[in-house]
């Protein structure tokens, strides 16, 4: 049994190693002014960038962005962070996210993932699923779901990652 619980807790610091390695995969997503934007070429002048994938219809997905909007302008100051939103919403829903932005007042970018490229090559399966890019871009933290004060725990990583601390 000792054996197992070890032989688990191995694989699990592998995935996390290996999820923490990668970078961002190549897919051309569009902005809601309908810019094309590689996200392989994400980037922040060196400071870390939040990826957050949600829905229009995830609740938990906007309690968690409006918390992280509360506090942006902090966060930003302290650390640099950027906030880039993937909208996980289809082709026929795309629509009501502009909409959703724009009435919650959120000063982030936004990307429009309406085939579902990049939320699969990022094994998105639920949303919210939050991901934190280092300066360098490599993926250094991922997190699914919300519940309140998660916000806290994303801020604590930020602060390890960012050039400014």
């Amino acid at each position: 049994m000792k054996r197992l619980v070890i032989l688990i807790s191995l694989s699990v610091l592998c995935i996390a190693s290996a999820v923490q390695a990668q970078q961002l995969p190549s897919v051309m997503l569009k902005d809601m002014r309908g810019r094309s934007v590689d996200t392989s070429k994400l980037s922040n002048n060196g400071n870390p960038i939040v990826l957050s994938f949600f829905a229009t219809w995830c609740h938990p997905c906007i309690r968690e962005l409006n918390a992280i909007s509360d506090e942006y302008d902090e966060w930003q100051e302290d650390t640099g962070v950027k906030v880039i939103l993937v909208s996980i919403d289809d082709a026929q829903n795309s629509q009501k996210v502009r909409p959703l932005v724009e009435g919650q007042a959120w000063d982030f970018d936004v990307l429009l993932d309406p085939d579902g490229e990049f939320k699969r090559l990022m094994q998105v399966q639920n949303v919210p699923h939050t991901f934190l890019i280092d300066g360098n871009g490599n993926i250094v933290y991922s997190h699914l779901g919300y519940t309140d004060g998660s916000e806290n725990e994303l801020y604590r990583k930020i602060q390890n990652c960012s050039k400014q601390k």
